[in-house]
């Protein structure tokens, strides 16, 4: 680069999606601050970056959420900006503006258009007004349950309770009948209050089994807002995105054309800057509602940058920096196919419940149109602190048969010894007939893998995953893995292992 956008960059964040943004800013030429609580003093991204400086402990409000302190570490280091990942502050107008006091530039939008955006009663109000299509339900928020009961008449059962500040799933309710309505509207402000802190709630129609579609916007200070297509995230658990992939199955030419036209209407109507992300809910009729925009980098954009050649995260520092979106983003093209797993350390046979403990062995799958963002390595040490996302495993193929089967063959490839992972579920998801078929709702993995059962890895297979790891490390490493593991040999501590042996008589 022959002009230097930062003198420096302090990353608040941890994991993958700090890993992701130190590697945009080795490209630039840019060096960068990582902060990190005492749990994750030895993390990857701690070791990837220019400095690192201890925050404080594990408990994320004493740490990454602490946004005066961050700020305060940006100056002590000499930063002029500060990038916020996702999660954590990335969405929080606090940050923007202390940022702003300091003379420290925020890498993502204004605070206003953050306030705007992460209020769900207010963007419903801005976007109507805007012309884009919203679900039907309330306009504002309610103040007393006769004005929740009007609403549900005129929109129709089922209806939806959804927390103004909300996200995630919490403060939210489904009502089926009117008798339920009242009992459930306290609920959900009982739950917002302690969620957000805020019992702010609204009633819109319930879309039975939609689609979720998402498209991603850039928009800079000289005049450019543009969307680069769409990513289908349909397949959920909990609310939350588990598989992403783009371009949708559901969207014919025009209706791409008409979503991200109204995604560029959201991020006018909102004064955005910097990259960002509006979701849709598409239903079986093929129309789309206005669902909410994310302020901030997705964790699914690696698929946008797979199919179009755009570095999302290199333009969003460019943008902050005040330069125009690069030409070649102006007339990107959407290319071929591309799927995103998130492997998260939690026990599918279990209830996904978290898995923590030392990562013994670590494997990558590596070949063309294979990309892994990852957060961790060998040895890392895996805690319960924080959201159990390890890495995204991003394929790219021309078709989406390819790129399924692609998928399929490279989670088969990537080896985890020391901790479960949501892998195996993964391939399980990518296999169904249904998924292969295009037929991804919300309603996926509930309808399909609510009765899952998975079958016992036989002894053989264990002893040979072992023998491996072992044959990997070295001879001289055997004993001190089985010592890291803290008493645990990897027979209790290994998960679901499929390698490629076949034993002649």
């Amino acid at each position: 680069m022959s002009k230097k956008l930062f003198k420096k960059i302090l990353v608040a964040n941890r994991g993958e999606i700090a890993v992701r943004v130190i590697r945009a800013c080795k490209l630039l030429d840019i060096p960068t601050v990582a902060i990190y609580s005492t749990a994750d003093k030895n993390a990857l991204h701690t070791l990837l970056a220019d400095e690192a400086v201890e925050i404080g402990p594990p408990p994320p409000r004493e740490s990454y959420l602490d946004f005066k302190k961050i700020v305060e570490t940006a100056r002590a280091h000499k930063c002029d900006a500060i990038h916020p990942g996702y999660g954590f502050l990335s969405e929080n107008p606090q940050l923007p503006i202390a940022c702003e006091k300091a003379r420290l530039t925020f890498i993502g939008p204004s605070a206003e258009a953050m306030r705007l955006l992460g209020n769900k009663v207010q963007s419903r109000i801005k976007m109507a007004t805007a012309g884009v299509p919203i679900i039907p339900g309330m306009k504002a928020s309610g103040e007393n349950i006769f004005q929740f009961e009007s609403a549900a008449e005129e929109a129709g059962y089922p209806v939806l309770i959804k927390a103004a500040a909300g996200g995630g799933g919490k403060g939210m309710r489904i009502v089926n009948r009117r008798e339920d309505l009242a009992s459930s509207v306290e609920a959900a402000k009982r739950e917002a209050k302690n969620a957000f802190g805020d019992d702010t709630v609204y009633l819109e129609k319930y879309i039975e089994n939609p689609r979720h579609i998402e498209f991603q916007v850039l928009a800079d200070d000289h005049g450019n807002t543009i969307h680069l297509f769409e990513r289908e995230c349909s397949v959920q658990r909990r609310h939350q995105k588990i598989i992403e992939e783009t371009p949708s199955t559901a969207l014919t030419p025009a209706l791409r054309v008409q979503m991200g036209n109204a995604a560029v209407r959201v991020a006018n109507a909102a004064g955005y800057r910097n990259a960002g992300t509006v979701e849709f809910l598409f239903d079986k009729s093929g129309s789309f509602y206005f669902l909410e925009m994310n302020t901030r980098i997705q964790v699914e954009h690696p698929v946008t940058e797979m199919t179009t050649g755009v570095d999302l995260v290199v333009e969003q520092i460019r943008i902050a920096a005040g330069e125009k979106i690069s030409d070649y983003v102006l007339e990107a093209k959407q290319r071929g196919h591309a799927i995103e797993c998130r492997i998260y350390a939690e026990d599918a046979e279990n209830n996904f419940l978290p898995s923590s403990g030392e990562i013994l062995f670590y494997q990558e799958p590596v070949g063309p149109g294979i990309r892994v963002d990852s957060g961790v390595e060998q040895g890392t040490v895996v805690g319960v602190e924080y959201d159990p996302i390890l890495a995204k495993l991003i394929v790219y193929a021309p078709t989406r048969e390819l790129a399924i089967s692609k998928m399929i063959q490279a989670l088969k490839e990537y080896k985890f010894l020391g901790i479960k992972t949501s892998r195996k579920f993964m391939i399980d998801v990518l296999s169904h007939p249904e998924f292969k078929a295009g037929n991804t709702y919300t309603n996926f993995i509930e309808k399909h893998f609510s009765d899952r059962t998975v079958d016992v890895v036989p002894a053989l297979e264990l002893a040979a995953a072992v023998s491996t790891v072992a044959m990997a490390q070295g001879s001289k490493a055997r004993p001190t893995a089985v010592k890291q593991a803290k008493g645990l040999s990897p027979w209790q501590t290994i998960g679901p292992w499929e390698i490629g042996m076949r034993i002649t008589k």
